[in-house]
Formats: C-alpha cells, structure tokens, sequence
C-alpha cells in the first residue's frame, strides 16, 4: 500500500507539472505568430464622438499596425481588420511596412499615404465601440495575424481613449 501511494503520489506531481506548462502557454500565442501586430489603439477618438463625413471626428479615432520584423518587408494588401460586430476593413491596395514602420488605419475619409503612414477606412462611422470591443487582424489567407479585447474600465487607466499593445 504505501508503495502504491508513492506511485500515485508520484503520479498526481508528474500530472500537475504537465498542467502547470500546458497552463503557462498562452491560449492565444498563435496570433503572435505574424511580424504585423497591432501596437494600440485610439478607440475613443477625443472629443464628443461625431461620425458626419464633413467635421466629424472618426478619423481621430485609429488602429497602429507594425512591423516588428527586423528585416522582412511586409504588405498589407489582403490583410483583415474585424470588431466584435462584424465592422470590416480590407486593405485593398499594397502599402508596404518596412521593418519597425507602422500605418494608422483610421475612420473618414481621406488620401491613404505611404509617406504619412496613413490608410483611411473611407467610412465615417465609428468602428471601435468606447466601453469594449474585440479588434480581430487577420493575414491574407484568413490566419489571425493578432487579436485583442479590451474594456475601457480594465484596459484605459488614465482615461485617454488610447491603449498600448506591442511596444
């Protein structure tokens, strides 16, 4: 008997050590798997919230894509933006991140510009809601490239309708 409750010690220790590692693995760590993450996000555009086309203000609320390879250039044409709701935005036309560069996709409308590091939704309404909301990236193929929620209450502690990601 104690030589079987040895074993069955044993055993229990060796089952929640496998436990302890599978748990310490991040459910999510695929969507880390691309050199393009999302860096943060203004999803309270400052001021009172106003989606009119002409002096609204959505396109002061934006998603920062990077490229955190040190060395692969990478396009963002097919790559996927997607909220909780299903709001959708597909980068149609190639704009190139090099190494350490990044790109604001922001609301309204406007000129998209490698130089200003800018693609505009070409919508006017809001995309990302101000108390909570899931930002999905996906890569071309349909692969998630990063994937956050957040809450305003636990993600904003000081309240400037901006949160960090990658750094």
């Amino acid at each position: 008997m104690i030589i079987r409750r040895t074993v069955s010690a044993a055993a229990t220790t060796a089952a929640v050590a496998a436990l302890a590692l599978t748990a310490a693995i991040p459910a999510h760590a695929a969507e880390y798997s691309s050199a393009l993450k999302i860096k943060g996000v203004q999803y309270d555009a400052p001021g009172r919230d106003s989606n009119k086309c002409s002096g609204g203000n959505t396109k002061n609320e934006y998603l920062t894509i990077k490229n955190y390879s040190k060395k692969s250039k990478v396009n963002l044409k097919g790559y996927k933006v997607r909220d909780k709701a299903g709001n959708t935005f597909v980068f149609k036309s190639n704009h190139i991140l090099e190494p350490g560069d990044y790109v604001h996709l922001r609301g309204g409308r406007g000129t998209d510009s490698d130089g200003k590091n800018v693609v505009y939704r070409q919508n006017c309404n809001f995309m990302w809601n101000n108390d909570k909301d899931t930002i999905y990236f996906y890569k071309p193929g349909g692969t998630p490239a990063d994937i956050h929620a957040y809450t305003k209450k636990a993600h904003d502690k000081d309240g400037n309708g901006y949160i960090k990601y990658h750094g």
